[in-house]
């Protein structure tokens, strides 16, 4: 499948996405280790309309605006680590989980190692919020974009919890594209 790509400029630095034509592959940090998302190569585009349109949804989430997404996702990878990162999508706004909490959900208590193996390596950062997971003593754990921009992730949204904004209701309308867990 042809993968497009378009870099934004962000306040948490620039971020690459990637898409295929119907959904969101990847967003991807700037000093991103190529190893930790594995997804070929893509070509550049300003006209995708999945890339155009997770770039205004994007902004609007920077921006106060916005606390789910809704733009179709094609999220690659293992049986297990799909199930991981559908739990990450239940994760609410504002709100953060454990790795052992996000394991109990999962019905595998003891695979808390194995559940932050499969959020390190989540494809769509934000948009699929592994920045909300913390480590068992409340203490930030490591992020593919760096701590400092997991800080600055939930400071925002720690600040916009309690305020009305857009896509309130766009959470559960998230759809399944080209059979692969896609929300």
């Amino acid at each position: 499948m042809n993968l497009v790509s378009k870099t934004i400029d962000s306040p948490v630095g620039k971020l690459k996405l990637v898409a295929s034509e119907k959904a969101l592959v990847a967003v991807l940090w700037e000093n991103d280790d190529k190893s930790r998302v594995r997804i070929g190569e893509s070509v550049k585009s300003l006209t995708n309309r999945v890339l155009i349109e997770t770039e205004r949804q994007l902004g609007q989430y920077f921006a106060g605006k916005r606390r789910y997404f809704k733009v179709p996702l094609d999220l690659r990878g293992t049986p297990f680590q799909r199930n991981v990162w559908e739990a990450l999508l239940a994760i609410p706004f504002g709100e953060t989980r454990g790795y052992g909490e996000l394991a109990r959900r999962l019905g595998n208590p003891q695979a808390a190692r194995a559940v932050g193996a499969a959020t390190g390596r989540n494809p769509v950062s934000i948009l699929v919020p592994c920045h909300r997971v913390i480590g068992a003593a409340g203490k930030l754990t490591g992020f593919a974009g760096g701590l400092d921009a997991k800080m600055r992730l939930l400071a925002l949204e720690q600040k916009k919890r309690g305020l009305s904004s857009e896509g309130r209701e766009e959470g559960s309308t998230r759809r399944v594209v080209s059979g692969q867990h896609s929300r």
